[in-house]
């Protein structure tokens, strides 16, 4: 063969494989490609600080793991309340409830389930929000470099900094979110970790500007040393985007809100983690449901992927979004979250895995 004729035959070849991947449209990603596709258990955030346990509050207990494991969710979102763990600013932790939590986090990982810890406080400690003369970032950061040294570098956990926190202008936020990335750096934890934005960090209000600055801008500031963090949203379809309507009358708007703060993520090269959506048995709720979980999946290049909110012990049966089974079984929800557990994740639990120190 001439040397013309070959680079002809290249030529060939390479168009050919041209039209062949544009006969097949755009590739997406699936649901096997996220992180996370599991569930908040609920339970251990509830009750006054010094409530007693099976009494004011619960962890999950094992009969609650097992069918949430057993129908193949891959993840819990720990839920805990921060002045139970520290009654004392500044102060050791109690140790009863440290081996409560421990003791808890230790079932799930023997059933195979990553866990993300979750301060559930919302920017509060003791009715004061974080930033007041009451609750300085620095003791925000105190309790985190607590909390990482006792979970520091283990397997499949990671550490979600606080639950929707709100009040709180956002550049007050960022200090106080940088500065306990800081602490959990400085003792050595590895883990990654999942920081909120405030103004209850919602997706579809993330660029929105409530006169202090919007996450979308502000929440750029936030440093890790190791660069091994996401944005934690939550995101929710009723009428106010609270979560507490029965009526899903905005799921076009929390899934264009996904669509849309994709683009942000790719724009900024960084990454996202739905740390709440839910809805209840409603026809349109379950659609709705159904549309976020494809989004997130159709956009797993920027998101970690999601926990449902959500199930756990204690849960009122007339819990909208409740999904912890009854006695006459599974709740409607389940029908459109247990399709979105398949395909298997293609790397379980891959962005929990403990990057090398140096």
């Amino acid at each position: 063969m001439t040397v013309a004729s070959a680079k002809t035959t290249s030529r060939r070849v390479l168009f050919a494989a041209l039209l062949a991947a544009l006969a097949a449209g755009p590739s997406h990603a699936g649901p096997g490609d996220l992180c996370f596709r599991g569930l908040n258990i609920s339970g251990a955030e509830y009750g006054e600080f010094d409530g007693v346990e099976g009494v004011n509050f619960t962890y999950p207990s094992a009969a609650t793991v097992s069918y949430f494991a057993d129908k193949g969710f891959d993840t819990v979102r720990l839920p805990f309340k921060w002045e139970r763990l520290q009654p004392q600013l500044g102060e050791a932790f109690e140790r009863t409830e440290l081996e409560r939590l421990k003791t808890s986090v230790a079932g799930l990982r023997e059933r195979g389930l990553l866990v993300i810890l979750d301060p559930h406080n919302f920017g509060y400690y003791g009715g004061h929000n974080i930033g007041s003369s009451e609750v300085s970032p620095r003791q925000f950061a105190q309790f985190w470099i607590r909390l990482a040294a006792e979970f520091a570098n283990e397997d499949g956990i990671a550490f979600g900094l606080m639950n929707e926190p709100h009040d709180i202008a956002p550049l007050v936020w960022l200090d106080a979110a940088n500065q306990a990335i800081a602490g959990i750096r400085a003792v050595g934890a590895r883990n990654l970790i999942l920081v909120p934005g405030t103004h209850w960090s919602g997706v579809v209000t993330w660029g929105e500007d409530f006169g202090r600055g919007s996450n979308a801008t502000v929440m750029l500031g936030v440093v890790d040393p190791m660069d091994n963090f996401a944005f934690e949203v939550h995101q929710y379809m009723d009428k106010d985007l609270s979560g507490t309507n029965e009526a899903c009358v905005n799921a076009d708007l929390a899934v264009t809100g996904i669509a849309k703060l994709s683009d942000w993520l790719r724009t900024h090269d960084k990454r996202a983690f739905l740390g709440e959506f839910g809805g209840s048995k409603e026809k349109e709720c379950l659609a709705g449901l159904t549309r976020m979980m494809d989004q997130v999946a159709t956009d797993s290049d920027v998101w970690l992927g999601w926990t449902y909110w959500a199930g756990g012990d204690w849960w009122s049966p007339e819990e909208g979004n409740n999904i912890q089974p009854t006695q006459a079984g599974d709740r409607a929800q389940l029908s459109v979250l247990l399709p979105a557990l398949q395909p298997a994740a293609a790397d379980p639990g891959a962005c929990l895995r403990i990057p090398p120190a140096g």
